[in-house]
This record gives structure tokens, sequence and C-alpha cells, in this order.
């Protein structure tokens, strides 16, 4: 009889430890479920930013204040493809040819990719075939003897087609082609017939710093305006 107490104990003791083992059983069960709902809403957050990601978008902008009345307004961003004043027209004219028809050892592979920057796709690829090291006539090859060309843009034209669209232009200028460690210039005069067009700016950064408004050169024709002095009276 003196060991009833004794087993009551232990078999009281017993059931606290079975007792205790559901609880923790059931806490840590409670916990996964708990961690489990935390991933699934840590997994949809991801989803959720990864399909907003499209629809985020930079727009930059600029603010202006008129001086005299203090009124604030944003200036609208310019898209590309439409008609601008002729006078910006008339700038991309005059640095285009300025860039494309000049010549210095020292700026020839900056003034080839800011002049590419300016060309459309066929365009670009009669530029690449001029400047390629193996054609004979490349300004790499004609002036290797260390002469530079300086280029002075002196009128820009605009013509009208029947359909009433802008998008021809001859500019006229003169090249000045220097020999090395010469004083004297060789002047030559030159007309250049442009077809052009304003598309979308390029998203390349760097195309964007030389060209902003997307002004697009379709086609280009230079030819001599006059006859150089130093062939007149020459046969051929």
């Amino acid at each position: 009889m003196a060991n009833d107490p004794l087993k009551a104990y232990f078999a009281e003791a017993a059931g606290w430890d079975t007792d205790r083992s559901r609880q923790a059983a059931h806490s840590a069960r409670r916990a996964w479920r708990v961690a489990a709902c935390g991933w699934v809403c840590a997994g949809l957050s991801a989803l959720a930013l990864v399909l907003l990601v499209p629809l985020k978008q930079v727009e930059p902008y600029v603010v202006r204040v008129d001086r005299s009345t203090g009124v604030i307004d944003i200036v609208p961003g310019y898209r590309g493809g439409v008609a601008l004043e002729p006078a910006v027209t008339r700038y991309f004219l005059t640095h285009y040819i300025g860039v494309c028809e000049r010549f210095n050892f020292a700026t020839a592979e900056s003034d080839y990719e800011e002049c590419g920057a300016f060309n459309a796709a066929q365009r670009n690829q009669a530029w690449y075939a001029l400047w390629n090291p193996h054609n004979p006539s490349s300004p790499l090859n004609v002036h290797k003897d260390g002469s530079t060309v300086r280029v002075e843009v002196q009128a820009v034209s605009f013509f009208q087609r029947g359909s009433g669209v802008t998008d021809l232009a001859q500019v006229r200028y003169l090249k000045a082609q220097r020999q090395a460690g010469a004083a004297d210039e060789h002047v030559t005069h030159w007309i250049a017939t442009v077809q052009y067009a304003f598309t979308a700016p390029s998203q390349d950064a760097r195309l964007r710093r030389w060209n902003p408004l997307g002004f697009k050169v379709i086609d280009l024709s230079t030819e001599p305006e006059v006859a150089d002095p130093a062939t007149a009276g020459k046969g051929g």
C-alpha cells in the first residue's frame, strides 16, 4: 500500500511529460505553418514586383519658371516624329556636315562615332564601308600623311516636295585641306544634298548625348560646287 502514492506520482509525472511533448509538437507544427505562410507571402510579393516592373518608367521632366511672372510649368518631353523649327534642323545639318566631312587624326575616332549617331541604318552601312581601312579611299588612308581637313558651312537651303513634305536640304560648305607641316590651305567648295527625318531619340545614353532629338540622315550625296583650280583645264 505504501507504493500506491509513489505509483500515482510517477503516473501523474508521465502524464505531464506526455502533455508537454504534445504541446511542444503542437507548437512546432504551428511555427512551421506560420513560417510557410510567411514564405508564401514573400513569394507573392516578389511575383507582384516582377509583374509591376514593365509598368515602372522613369519620366524626366524640366520645370520652367517665368522670370517676369514667377509662373511655373513643366516643359513637355520630345518623343520624336514631329517636325521641329527650321533653326533646329539647320543646326543639326550644319553640325552633321561639319563633323562628318572634316578630318583630324586626333578626333577621327570620336567624329566617326558621333557621325554614326545621326545616320539611319542604310546610311551607316555606307559610312562603315567608307571608313573601312581596306578601302583605299578611306579617310584613314587618304590622310595617313598627316594632312587635315577643316570644314566651314556657308549656307543651308530647304526644299519642299510636291506632296508638301519638307525633308530635303542642300548644304553649301568649303573644305580646307592642309598638308602636314604646311601653312597654306587648299580650299574647295562643295554641295551636299541631304534627306533627313526626325525619329524617336535613341535609348542609348551615349548616342543621346550627341543626338538628343532623333535627327537622322537617310541619304547624302556630295559633289564639288565649282571646278578645282588645280585640275581645271586638264583633260580626262
